[in-house]
């Protein structure tokens, strides 16, 4: 199918009719580290609302059979719903299942199943019908960055490890931002919080991430487990300050579409422009806390060659552009929260460094995808809370944040 294809599916399966379920599939949602409940997560709340039969705690395992079209895979099954709920039955056990899970995809012939599309953004439309009525769901498994920017463009970006529930056309773009303020967290900044420059003009992602830290110190935390909360707590900031400063402008409403549009897109240009940048950010962060200095230990954004800037090089400039220092003394680092389709676009960065490293949040790749990865020199840099969500045979060849900033401590100063 052609891009043109996943507009027009887009548009027919969104309205009022319809509730999209987006998450990226992880490794634990695919067969790529052979998991035995291998099928997509999706939340137990979620499935009540679209199966009401579901909930019914007084039957032991409930189920539900629907329709679903992988429509980018030309893939029709009927699927089933169930509601392991033995904790409320089995009154002999400590501790029963209360899950839910949808099975019956078909194994590895399923797009939603194969390894290969680990990483990959996927939509789940899911038809609203009355009861007794079974909704069926329609899904479109992104095939490559192009489509992942289609459907990003829409609902904002999606990363890995979240989910989001997104009515295009139910209550739009007011429903959109209410749906995402949690209750009142530890990094949510009410009203009073927010600084009064900020009102005025959106904040920096240096600005919020400074804010994180604060919010976040964390110091006795190894770098990994430090940049996942801190993510986490940036989050919500930014999601808070978004919401103060644009839910007023969206209840008072708009004289024209096109007034309508616009506001929507500079919102959802802002998330992405947030996603693409905060996990760099990040890691510059803690480097600079983990006593790398900037200009001596490490380069950020800098100009290895005309036209080519990697994230981060090691040790510094300098010695990148010494013809007598060691090419083998040379590290960079690209940082990529998704690796899926993009991690072939460091390739050309950094001439001198043979073996990239790529630090990514992605949730597990295939097998397959992993050894064409090192097969082209690059190393894999995944904080360790994630490892677990790649394949046994890969996880040993992953290296962890701290560990990768271990090494790099170890290279000379040039000069």
């Amino acid at each position: 199918m052609s891009v043109g294809e996943l507009v027009e599916w887009l548009d027919e399966y969104s309205g009022t009719g319809f509730v999209w379920y987006v998450k990226r599939l992880s490794g634990n949602d695919t067969l790529a580290n052979q998991s035995h409940q291998a099928g997509p997560y999706i939340p137990r709340d979620f499935l009540f609302q679209i199966f009401p039969a579901l909930n019914q705690r007084e039957v032991k395992n409930p189920d539900i059979k629907f329709n679903l079209y992988v429509d980018s895979h030309a893939d029709h099954r009927e699927v089933r719903a169930i509601w392991y709920n033995n904790r409320f039955h089995d009154t002999t056990a400590k501790r029963g299942r209360d899950e839910t899970r949808v099975t019956g995809f078909g194994g590895g012939a399923s797009a939603l199943l194969d390894p290969e599309s680990t990483g990959a953004l996927t939509v789940f439309a899911f038809r609203i019908v009355p009861a007794p009525d079974v909704a069926d769901c329609h899904v479109w498994v992104c095939r490559h960055d192009t489509e992942e920017d289609l459907v990003e463009d829409r609902v904002g970006p999606v990363e890995p490890g979240k989910w989001l529930i997104w009515p295009p056309a139910q209550g739009g773009l007011l429903a959109m931002l209410e749906a995402a303020a949690p209750v009142r967290a530890s990094c949510w900044l009410e009203e009073a919080e927010i600084p009064p420059e900020w009102r005025m003009k959106f904040p920096s992602g240096a600005e919020i991430i400074r804010k994180a830290v604060e919010l976040r110190a964390d110091g006795g935390l190894d770098p990994d487990r430090r940049l996942m909360r801190r993510r986490d707590c940036e989050f919500e900031i930014f999601r808070s300050v978004e919401q103060a400063i644009e839910l007023p402008h969206i209840k008072a409403g708009f004289d024209t579409i096109d007034g309508f549009i616009a506001r929507a897109q500079t919102i959802l240009q802002r998330r992405k422009a947030r996603s693409g940048h905060s996990l760099e950010l990040h890691t510059r962060a803690i480097f600079m806390e983990e006593r790398l200095v900037e200009g001596t230990h490490f380069a950020h954004q800098p100009e290895s060659e005309p036209g080519k800037r990697p994230d981060f090089l090691f040790p510094s400039v300098a010695a990148y552009r010494d013809a007598a220092f060691p090419p083998d003394r040379l590290r960079m680092l690209a940082v990529k929260t998704t690796c899926k389709d993009r991690w072939r676009q460091i390739l050309n960065e950094a001439d001198r460094i043979p073996a990239k490293h790529l630090l990514t949040l992605q949730e597990g790749v295939s097998e397959s995808q992993f050894r064409e990865m090192n097969h082209a020199g690059v190393q894999l840099v995944v904080p360790a809370g994630l490892t677990d969500k790649f394949p046994k045979a890969v996880q040993p060849h992953l290296q962890s944040l701290e560990s990768f900033i271990g090494d790099v401590r170890l290279l000379p100063v040039a000069g």
